[in-house]
């Protein structure tokens, strides 16, 4: 009896374990906006393309960027509902960074979580109506222009910085993305 008792905990120890590891080493997906809600505060739910709609009479909305806001993106191209990311760092009045999931193409899986990635506002007014995305797989800019509706704020500071954190966990030791020395003309992948 000792014995079989022994082999079936033994048995259930194996198999916990192998499932562990098989969780652990399935990579999380996320969406973009499923992630922005979670690290912004922002409770909006939708498509992305919706949150600036959504965002009026509930969340303070501009043109300027604040570490912690929310920037939408607009349905357009190969982003049939939009994109949102949240400003993880204001560098100048033309060049963010952000962290978000769901853009980049990393280890072969899309729904991964970027930190820190360059965002350049190239509006001809510097609105932040136009953009241009840091796009790793490609180590540049490109030549993309994506249009946006502008930025979503909510206690934008802490956003940030519980992004940052809960980023960094899920990215591990992943490089993140820094402001592009190459010319803004280089090819685009996307």
């Amino acid at each position: 009896m000792r014995k079989r008792l022994t082999t079936v905990v033994l048995a259930v120890a194996l198999a916990g374990a192998s499932f562990a590891s098989s969780v652990q080493a399935a990579p999380e997906r996320l969406q973009c906006a499923e992630f922005a809600r979670l690290f912004s505060g922002i409770q909006i739910f939708g498509d992305a393309a919706t949150w600036w709609r959504q965002a009026m009479g509930k969340y303070a909305r501009g043109f300027t960027p604040e570490t912690g806001s929310v920037l939408v993106f607009k349905a357009s191209g190969i982003m049939a509902k939009g994109h949102v990311a949240v400003v993880s760092h204001v560098l100048t009045d033309r060049i963010i960074q952000v962290t978000h999931a769901n853009w980049s193409v990393i280890d072969g899986h899309r729904g991964q979580v970027e930190k820190d990635v360059t965002v350049v506002d190239v509006s001809p007014t510097g609105d932040w109506s136009q953009v241009k995305v840091w796009y790793d797989p490609s180590h540049n800019l490109g030549n993309t222009i994506y249009p946006t509706y502008g930025f979503v704020y909510r206690a934008a500071q802490q956003a940030a910085n519980v992004a940052s954190r809960i980023a960094a966990a899920t990215t591990g030791s992943k490089a993140s993305a820094g402001v592009a020395t190459t010319s803004l003309g280089q090819a685009d992948p996307n």
